[in-house]
């Protein structure tokens, strides 16, 4: 079958390793461009709302959710490895952002706004490090379900903070389920109304009208809705003013104590984006037939958000619903991205102002929807039915989300995952079998079935011995017959063991077997001195003393 050369690839060369912009941007047609082009149209119009509602979330001025969704949307487009992927502002990223410099300084005050910045740059130098040295890999580290955990912590969280602004009470500190409910006697007709309406329609949109900007324009009637309720504008809150024009040139806190207070958090943060772009991006790599290459990737996530400190950008990450949206509009390559971000310009100088009609009752019914849409229900049901180790990582991480700071939640669900997956590794099934599962040379050999039989499912290393050991050690009879088809490593401390088991059967007059041993493990054992023979064929074998 012959290949179209829009999709012919091609190894990339030296210069295009350190700027992947250049084996994609040459291969432009008329065709892709009027594509990458729709998609970037539509994709902009998107980010409007999105970037309003992500920004109130992180506790800054809504702007700088539109600022987040160009910068750093277009370096992570360039030098980034995922050809439909769209970085910006997340929600995730945003409660976490709020979470981890809420004691450090007021919501919206121009410290915190610093402050958003200086984390951003760090979270982006450590995931330009990652890249650099290649490992990619490491993301792997966070199970999924820490993801679920900590995404349905964050929605959790997202949903009570947004209560208020949804009931039309107000609060002069953030609040909790347990101060809302004395206050539920203030509760306002016109704000519930408005946030009701607002989630009706965007579950009207997206049922019905997917392709269409649902967000846009609920947007728009739920503002002319709040005009008729309250046209002076004296009751509903709104909006603050958000100012057209470019993002402006901004500057982080490099004070060693500023340094020094963000890189916990930094670091989770990054760790949390590289985690949320990679599963983006290999989900639509998978889906297109490429090949991700994942130390890239850190690479572009790492270069957007260092960028986008620099231009009033904070935390980004690749976003799973501009990105399906985009890949369904017809995007061909990143180009759509960088047009995205272009096209917000005069977007952003044309409805900025306007984004000041916009009630907050609305905001909140639009982002009580995203926690719900943020909350895998699929996937914790499945955790829940089918692995014990998987539900407690996501109960750990998920409540670690609600009682300690946001970044703390993942290192915990992270070294959770490790305990586990430790745990599981270092106590591998010892079962005994009959002596008829074992081959028939070693049950001719036995002159009498004097002999015990085990299958170990597991590899012999020193955190595994002294489990397998006190296994091994309930074996009553002279002989004893290992199959070690499940042995796939064998260390120093391994090789301890079975001499040691090799010297009780001796003792006892009996021999110490081991069938179906793998090729590696054999290697292994004949340089230890301890099998004279090979066992290529599947022969069993003498463990000497």
């Amino acid at each position: 079958m012959m290949t179209s050369p829009t999709h012919t690839r091609r190894a990339p060369t030296r210069l295009q390793r350190w700027l992947p912009f250049l084996g994609w941007l040459p291969q432009q047609t008329s065709r892709s461009l009027r594509g990458d082009a729709i998609a970037g149209l539509t994709g902009a119009v998107l980010v409007v709302p999105q970037g309003v509602a992500y920004a109130l979330l992180a506790g800054l001025p809504p702007q700088y959710g539109l600022y987040t969704a160009m910068v750093p949307a277009v370096l992570a487009a360039l030098f980034g490895s995922s050809r439909q992927m769209i970085s910006g502002p997340t929600a995730a990223l945003s409660i976490a952002l709020f979470a981890t410099l809420q004691p450090f300084a007021e919501a919206g005050s121009g410290d915190f706004i610093i402050l958003a910045l200086t984390l951003t740059f760090l979270a982006g130098l450590f995931q330009l490090l990652l890249g650099l040295a290649r490992l990619g890999a490491l993301v792997n580290l966070v199970s999924h379900s820490v993801v679920m955990g900590f995404t349905a912590g964050a929605a959790l969280i997202i949903a009570i903070s947004q209560l208020p602004h949804a009931l039309g009470l107000v609060f002069e500190e953030r609040v909790g389920v347990l101060e809302l409910w004395p206050r539920l006697g203030d509760v306002r007709f016109d704000a519930v109304l408005i946030a009701g309406f607002t989630i009706a329609a965007c579950l009207a949109f997206q049922r019905w009208l997917p392709r269409w900007p649902g967000m846009l324009l609920v947007l728009v009637a739920a503002s002319l809705l709040a005009v008729g309720l309250d046209p002076q504008h004296a009751v509903i809150p709104r909006i603050a003013a958000v100012p057209a024009g470019l993002p402006p040139l901004s500057m982080p806190d490099f004070s060693p104590d500023s340094l020094r207070s963000l890189v916990p958090g930094a670091i989770a943060l990054g760790l949390l984006g590289l985690v949320e772009a990679t599963a983006i991006a290999r989900a639509f790599a998978l889906r297109a037939g490429e090949r991700l290459n994942s130390n890239q990737e850190f690479i572009g996530q790492g270069l957007s958000n260092i960028g986008g400190a620099f231009f009033s950008g904070y935390v980004s990450s690749g976003s799973f619903t501009r990105s399906g949206l985009n890949a369904s509009a017809g995007a061909g390559s990143p180009l759509a991205a960088v047009l995205s971000a272009l096209f917000l310009v005069p977007i952003m100088l044309l409805a900025a102002p306007l984004l000041h009609h916009v009630p907050m009752p609305a905001m909140a019914g639009m982002l009580l929807l995203v926690a719900a849409r943020l909350v895998d229900r699929k996937g914790i049901r499945e955790a829940l039915f089918t692995s014990r180790s998987e539900t407690a990582v996501l109960h750990i991480t998920f409540f670690s989300t609600l009682l300690l700071a946001l970044e703390f939640a993942i290192y915990f669900g992270v070294l959770a995952s490790l305990v586990l997956y430790l745990r599981r590794t270092t106590r591998p099934p010892v079962v005994e079998c009959m002596l008829s599962a074992a081959p028939l040379e070693i049950q001719q050999a036995l002159e009498e079935p004097s002999c015990n039989v085990v299958r170990i499912d597991g590899s012999l290393f020193f955190g595994a011995c002294d489990s397998v050991a006190q296994r091994l050690e309930r074996c009553d009879q002279p002989n004893l017959v290992i199959l070690a088809a499940g042995i796939n490593f064998i260390d120093l401390s391994g090789i301890h063991l079975l001499r040691h088991q090799a010297r009780r059967c001796h003792g006892r007059g009996g021999k110490l077997y081991l069938v179906w041993t793998k090729p590696g493990v054999m290697a292994r054992l004949q340089r230890a001195h301890l099998v004279d023979g090979d066992d290529c064929h599947g022969r069993p074998v003498t463990i000497g003393i």
